[in-house]
């Protein structure tokens, strides 16, 4: 299920590009959030964002839970795709600069923040999935 999607222009500092989103419920979700930009261009998408940086926080503390640049250079790049696919996500090439993780959130709410790495701006967009079965 597809919690959020925006696309927008991704900018720096407070023009990142943020998206908000809340996991209802009594118990943890499995939460795949994407950031994509490079793959955009892959769908006609002109100007996009060349090397989008994911960061994840808590909106009651503010707290940092996660960040991801390049979803395909860890461990859980295969769990990542996976989880896309079954979603109904457009893929990710491998090797991409693209962002994604794969989280287990408490309820709660949470921000996305889409930004570019060492200030790059384009397009992005920001997808949140909620990956339990």
């Amino acid at each position: 299920m597809q919690y959020v999607s925006t696309r927008g222009a991704v900018g720096t500092g407070a023009n990142s590009l943020i998206a908000g989103f809340v996991v209802t419920g009594q118990v943890s979700r499995r939460m795949l959030i994407r950031g994509a930009g490079p793959t955009l261009a892959n769908l006609g998408v002109p100007g996009v964002l060349a090397d989008p940086v994911l960061t994840l926080s808590a909106q009651s503390t503010g707290q940092v839970l996660r960040t991801n640049d390049n979803w395909g250079t860890g461990d859980e790049a295969p769990i990542i795709a996976s989880a896309a696919s079954a979603a109904g996500a457009f893929p990710f090439p491998a090797g991409s600069r693209d962002a994604a993780m794969i989280v287990m959130l408490p309820p709660g709410a949470y921000t996305v923040q889409l930004a570019g790495v060492g200030g790059g701006t384009g397009v992005g967009i920001v997808e949140v999935y909620d990956v339990d079965p």
